[in-house]
């Protein structure tokens, strides 16, 4: 049989542990339990309150994304682009091994691995044109970034698969492809910009060995 201390003890530790209980016996107290049971409306529905609009409003004219800078070139603008648009990136190694992965990973499928156009969709699909024709080589970069940005006839835009400073590294190594399918002395008045341009990169090294060192 228990003494005093020990059924004291003992209703001390049921007292104790009836506050450990979890489950609620009553309902607690709601303050304004009408917003807190609001009737539920989908964001596609419309607004009571304002007949004719949906509940989820579209953003204010003008507003952006924190930490989001838009393209103001349009579609039609690709001189005006390429005129003021500059490669923000240096010709470094890393810099031409990141254009080369994101090439593989995304541009390849049409423009091929030497970016002549033989790509893997042809020819189920039209074949694109080459990036060593003399037209694209003497683009500057930032037209091809307007184009790779907005697209152009067949090419759709790839703004949202490729990052803007992703789309100025392939740029370097298209460049590098360019110089490697068409060696171009630099110093001679017969090159082109993108030639003297992607020779100065590679520091004057043999026109293939600009285009290999970015796939290692």
């Amino acid at each position: 049989m228990l003494g005093g201390r020990g059924l004291a003890a003992l209703l001390v530790f049921a007292v104790a542990s009836t506050g450990c209980e979890r489950r609620k016996q009553t309902t607690a107290m709601e303050y304004m339990p009408n917003m807190a049971y609001g009737p539920r409306v989908a964001a596609q529905a419309e607004d009571p309150l304002h007949p004719g609009d949906p509940v989820m409003r579209n953003p204010v004219p003008g507003t952006v994304p924190v930490g989001y800078t838009p393209y103001r070139y349009a579609a039609a603008d690709s001189l005006l682009a390429g005129q003021e648009l500059v490669n923000p990136l240096p010709r470094t190694q890393a810099v031409l091994e990141r254009g080369h992965k994101v090439f593989m990973n995304t541009c390849v499928v049409c423009h091929g691995p030497e970016g002549d156009g033989q790509g893997y969709i042809v020819p189920i699909y039209p074949m694109p044109p080459t990036l060593h024709s003399l037209k694209v080589r003497n683009w500057p970069d930032g037209r091809i970034f307007h184009v790779i940005t907005r697209g152009q006839n067949l090419m759709p835009s790839y703004a949202t698969q490729i990052l803007p400073e992703d789309r100025w590294a392939v740029i370097h190594y298209v460049r590098a492809l360019e110089r490697s399918h068409l060696p171009v002395d630099s110093t001679s008045a017969s090159s082109t910009p993108a030639a003297a341009d992607t020779a100065k990169a590679a520091g004057g090294a043999p026109a293939k060995t600009a285009a290999k060192g970015a796939v290692r």
